[in-house]
């Protein structure tokens, strides 16, 4: 199916990149969620980074205006979704929230809408009893920051059709991303699952006193060739996100994997990385 106009559900760091790179490649976006503060985050966001493309001369004032009349800001799933050819779902890692956002997506979304998740570890089958039409469904997770990173991963779950993903690819494409296929679900898809193994050995290394958190970010970036460290990646995704997973696993399996103690008392702190100013470094606001 031809891919025109695009609903993002979840206007977090992530939902609002996602958005916002489709109306740049010539997408109709509409963007909602579910706290109006959020909304007017996005505006000034949106005003602020186009600005500076102009700034830098990376866009005309022609072209911002352009995009800016195909991104809109909606208060509700309904308006969001209701003539939507593609949903992303970008909210919050919670398993019961997806299930209640995704279900009220399939209450208004046309019945040929294909619906991405953008989780980065949750398989969308486990999603299959919220949604109308499982062959429409499957992960489409993006890297952050999702304006500059170029991987989109497409998880496909064993109901997946073809279209969907065959149109997915082109949309991915479209939009200056590289899509990756993934043929059968795995937790963690491609990108977390190594990243996870990078991090876990991180977490180690200095919970156990062999160096220092810049030393491992340096060995990454001087000795692996990384754009940047782990620790100082985290950063920019969030530790709450990140303590999210590990308390989950925690629950799961009664394990506490390396990196949790350190990351709960960053969190109890309100130290979540860049967002709040501060994490693993500190930054300014």
């Amino acid at each position: 199916m031809e891919i025109r106009k695009v609903a993002i559900v979840g206007g977090g760091r992530m939902g609002r990149q996602i958005g916002l790179n489709a109306a740049i490649s010539g997408y109709e976006v509409k963007v909602t969620d579910s706290i109006p503060a959020v909304l007017t985050d996005i505006e000034n966001w949106k005003e602020e980074y186009l600005a500076g493309r102009i700034a830098k001369g990376k866009m005309t004032e022609e072209k911002v205006a352009e995009v800016k009349s195909r991104f809109a800001l909606v208060d509700s799933i309904e308006a969001a979704v209701c003539d939507a050819d593609l949903v992303i779902e970008a909210v919050l890692e919670r398993i019961d929230l997806k299930k209640e956002v995704l279900a009220e997506i399939c209450k208004y979304a046309p019945a040929a809408a294909i619906i991405g998740t953008n989780s980065s570890r949750i398989p969308s089958s486990t999603f299959l009893d919220s949604v109308t039409d499982g062959s429409k469904l499957c992960n489409l997770h993006y890297n952050n920051p999702a304006l500059v990173m170029k991987a989109v991963e497409i998880q496909q779950h064993e109901g997946t059709s073809d279209d969907t993903v065959e149109s997915l690819k082109k949309f991915c494409v479209s939009c200056g991303k590289i899509p990756i296929h993934i043929r059968k679900e795995v937790e963690g898809m491609i990108v977390s699952k190594i990243l996870g193994e990078i991090n876990k050995t991180a977490y180690y290394l200095v919970e156990n006193g062999y160096c220092t958190i810049e030393d491992v970010d340096n060995a990454c970036v001087y000795g692996l060739n990384h754009p940047m460290g782990p620790f100082r990646l985290n950063d920019l995704t969030g530790l709450d996100v990140s303590f999210d997973v590990k308390q989950k696993f925690l629950e799961q399996t009664g394990e506490k994997t390396p990196g949790y103690d350190m990351l709960k008392e960053k969190v109890e702190k309100g130290e979540l990385g860049k967002k709040t100013g501060k994490g693993w470094y500190t930054y300014d606001k």
